[in-house]
């Protein structure tokens, strides 16, 4: 960093990423700062600046090695080695530049006196994480699937039996079905679907009541998707239309004569029901000199795939549903959560693969939900939106949500 490029990072204060301390601070106060923009998404941290931005230099001895040794080497964990400079301001005056890239082995802590402490960054504070901010910490470090999670409150009774049955039989083909309640809760812990309470009582995951609970939202209020649709191109205050679907994620079949047939719609077999009128309309030719056929303004199987995928690998740990929004020139789909484990948009649209929710994606494989190789979005989303309109759909990713935007045009459904 020249000191011109220093200077003006000063000049422009502190930051969410910016943090100025004095050369006299204790280790762990450094530490907290560190782990918390580690937390986050990187940043910079000036030694010999004061808070008001006033360049008071470093006057400690052996600096460098009290930073790498002591405050990295016995504060931080896990390890992270930072880019260290120092830079010259005048004759009498340097500044320590410590640069920090976003941490991929979150969450990061302070270890002191036997404790471990997890903080984050809010604005050009730093605090100790809520429990809310810890599992989606754990989480984005992988070492934890929220969908893992018990919701409180829950019980066996609040699963469809139905759906259950139809799952093991003749989904995955188990020979040996459950018959009474007892052995479908042994069974169900065994798939994940539910875990032993805090009071030691049986109740569901967050996987087993997305995935099959007759009314999730009753007792997971994120399980469902939040559906509006507008006349114009920016969300207003009137919409065309606008719900809450709470469905189980997965429809219920039957075998007639050795054939299934959808008996029952999942939530989003409700949900294209529900947007249809709004994603299509009526061809102007007869098809056959009776019939008019649909014509689509958005691929259905590019639509289905990214609306499995936002449930599929959204976050848990958030408490906004998976969204869905119909413009004038476009469709948004928006699940909640950053993506996981130093996931990108590049990486991604490559076909690299990272599962938040491996349950919940093994599910929807298993139903043919999901892609089985799981390249739902370089094999189906990208290629059938160009083939749609002539463009690729546009991925918008943030530390609060994934976003795909699919514009508007005319195909076959």
């Amino acid at each position: 960093m020249t000191k011109t490029e220093l200077l003006e990072l000063i000049a422009n204060g502190e930051s969410s990423g910016v943090e100025f301390k004095r050369d006299d601070v204790r280790p762990e106060q450094l530490a907290k700062e560190v782990v918390a923009l580690a937390n986050l998404q990187g940043g910079v941290i000036l030694l010999g600046v004061e808070d008001d931005g006033t360049i008071s230099g470093i006057q400690r001895p052996n600096l460098e090695e009290w930073v790498m040794d002591t405050v990295f080497g016995r504060y931080v964990h896990p390890m992270i080695l930072p880019f260290y400079e120092t830079v010259r301001i005048d004759d009498s005056r340097r500044v320590v530049v410590i640069r920090l890239t976003q941490g991929t082995a979150k969450p990061y802590v302070v270890r002191q006196q036997d404790r471990e402490e997890i903080f984050v960054r809010a604005g050009t504070v730093s605090r100790r994480a809520s429990r809310e901010q810890q599992a989606r910490l754990f989480s984005q470090g992988g070492m934890l699937h929220a969908e893992a999670l018990p919701v409180s409150g829950t019980a066996f009774s609040d699963l469809d039996r139905a759906r259950l049955n139809d799952y093991l039989d003749r989904v995955i083909a188990d020979p040996d079905v459950p018959q009474d309640e007892e052995a479908w809760i042994k069974r169900l812990i065994g798939l994940g679907f539910m875990v032993a309470g805090p009071g030691g009582d049986p109740v569901c995951t967050i996987a087993g009541t997305v995935l099959f609970a007759r009314r999730p939202r009753r007792a997971l209020r994120q399980a469902g998707v939040r559906w509006m649709a507008f006349d114009g191109d920016e969300m207003t205050y009137q919409a065309l239309d606008d719900a809450v679907l709470d469905e189980p994620l997965v429809g219920l079949w039957r075998v007639d004569d050795g054939s299934p047939s959808l008996e029952q719609g999942g939530l989003l077999e409700r949900l294209i029901e529900r947007i249809q009128p709004f994603i299509s309309s009526d061809a102007g030719d007869l098809s056959d000199g009776i019939r008019r056929d649909r014509a689509w303004h958005y691929s259905v199987a590019a639509m289905r795939e990214g609306v499995v995928n936002a449930f599929a690998h959204r976050d848990w740990t958030r408490l906004e549903d998976v969204e869905i929004v119909r413009y004038s020139d476009r469709l948004e789909i928006k699940s909640p959560g950053a993506l996981p484990n130093s996931m990108t948009i590049e990486k991604m649209l490559v076909g690299q693969r990272s599962h938040r929710n491996p349950v919940i994606v093994e599910v929807l494989r298993d139903y043919g939900y999901a892609d089985a190789r799981g390249m739902g979005v370089r094999k189906k989303i990208v290629p059938l939106v160009r083939q749609q309109n002539g463009v690729d759909p546009e991925f918008v990713a943030t530390d609060d949500y994934l976003l795909v935007r699919m514009p508007r045009g005319v195909v076959p459904g």
